[in-house]
């Protein structure tokens, strides 16, 4: 599956030929470099590494400076790979989104926004102990009971509780490119996307 590395700008919204507005993502999309290729003779798979975004190079170790500059390039602050780019590509060559064409399909791979510790009402949609009456007191946003008596005598694994929530990997899959900007590097992505503002995200093809 070929991609681009992008970063999420913001939302806005555009118009359709009908008048209807519609709710997208900006999201800005390469240039990436290719900096390294994988080959199922050496490495025992076939991907394409690509790099987007400046690093200074203080903040970068020997050993990527050297990456780098294999593929004749400055360093980069994220790196992934992907599978299945049609043409084959080279060290130092340049992805763009003219990969992409409007009214294509995409999936968008970001971290979703940290919230912190939450109950069950927020981070699992649980609906409380509900009912003021017969002596509620505190109740509402309560997770009720866990289930476990005198056997097992333990919460089992897995068990919907309250907890950290936020700062996993989401994929949104079929989402429709309204606009590419190309001499912005610019994408307009129907509907949202996950991730805070200026997030990395990852538009896969």
């Amino acid at each position: 599956m070929s991609g681009i590395i992008g970063k999420k700008i913001g939302m806005t919204s555009v118009y359709d030929a009908n008048g209807k507005i519609i709710p997208c993502t900006v999201v800005e999309a390469g240039p990436c470099v290719v900096t390294q290729v994988r080959t199922m003779e050496l490495d025992g798979y076939n991907s394409v590494q690509l790099g987007f975004g400046e690093r200074k190079e203080k903040h970068t170790s020997k050993a990527m400076m050297g990456h780098f500059a294999k593929a004749q390039t400055t360093p980069k602050r994220k790196l992934v790979e992907f599978k299945g780019f049609e043409d084959k590509k080279s060290l130092g060559d340049i992805v763009n989104i003219d990969i992409f064409l409007e009214g294509d399909f995409v999936d968008v791979v970001g971290t979703s926004k940290g919230k912190g510790f939450q109950g069950v009402v927020k981070r699992h949609g649980f609906g409380g102990v509900g009912g003021q009456t017969h002596g509620q007191h505190n109740r509402l946003r309560a997770p009720g009971s866990l289930g476990a008596s005198s056997f097992p005598s333990r919460v089992f694994k897995g068990m919907r509780m309250a907890g950290r929530m936020g700062g996993d990997r989401v994929k949104v899959q079929n989402l429709e490119i309204l606009k590419v900007l190309t001499d912005k590097n610019l994408l307009i992505i129907k509907g949202s996307i996950p991730g805070a503002k200026g997030s990395y995200v990852l538009v896969e093809k």
